[in-house]
């Protein structure tokens, strides 16, 4: 005999589980930097830090290992993954091209509501570029451009910039290092919110294409940079004494 599924009795689903409690921890200290690129991760003092068994760590490390913003590396345990020069190159023109789509889209869907918050998060962004605050300037373009995306109001191209965006943040904004880089920046946001404000949907998409375009420009001139400065550390050191990972 079937039964309907609405006289099932079925416990209802209160809260998040531990372990999407504990990714969303470990991937805000990833984007964050608190957990660098290429660092392995000590399940160890991890789990005691927190007071959990490294039952839902290492579940929770399964998920950003699906998300790409870890690796699990057999019998050795895991670490933050590192982007290439490589993947740099290939990355960022495909994002250029997404986000461009996001401004042109949400430059013709914007009411004067959007158009309001766009120019106070510009303005925003004006000022940290003001004062040279690196830190604070990374974070307000992040939420520039995420506004962007969300004003496109398209779902599969939200999806697609959302997904691909979160690899852009594993280098929290490492171009800004580039001395004038900020200044170089905020003249590019500018002819954006220009475009934006004004409602040209096809000048607002060249220049995010181009402003995506100048941060990998940016960000190779940096990495030449810290190359001449010093060696990159070793990606097959010793992972921390907290062991290997289970989660291979």
């Amino acid at each position: 005999m079937l039964t309907s599924s609405a006289s099932l009795s079925v416990a209802p689903v209160r809260g998040t589980s531990l372990h999407d409690e504990v990714a969303a921890r470990l991937r805000a200290m990833v984007f964050e930097r608190q957990l660098a690129p290429g660092e392995w991760i000590d399940e160890k003092a991890l789990a005691q830090g927190w007071q959990i068994s490294r039952t839902p760590l290492r579940e929770a490390l399964k998920v950003l290992a699906a998300e790409g913003l870890v690796e699990l590396v057999p019998q050795r345990g895991c670490r933050v993954v590192e982007l290439s020069d490589d993947d740099a190159d290939q990355l960022f023109p495909v994002m250029a091209l997404l986000e461009g789509r996001c401004a042109f889209e949400a430059t013709r869907n914007a009411s004067a509501a959007d158009r309001a918050l766009l120019r106070r998060l510009h303005d925003e962004l004006e000022r940290h570029a003001a004062a040279q605050d690196r830190d604070g300037y990374y974070r307000a373009n992040h939420e520039f451009h995420t506004l962007v995306q969300r004003l496109a109001r398209n779902r599969w191209l939200d999806r697609s910039t959302g997904d691909l965006r979160q690899f852009l943040r594993l280098m929290r904004g490492r171009q800004l290092k580039l001395p004038g880089r900020i200044d170089a920046s905020i003249n590019e946001h500018r002819v954006l919110i220009d475009a934006m404000l004004a409602g040209d949907a096809a000048r607002a998409e060249r220049t995010m294409h181009d402003h995506l375009m100048a941060q990998l420009a940016a960000l190779k001139a940096v990495r030449a940079l810290e190359r001449d400065a010093a060696p990159h550390n070793d990606p097959q050191a010793d992972p921390p004494a907290g062991g290997p990972s289970d989660v291979g």
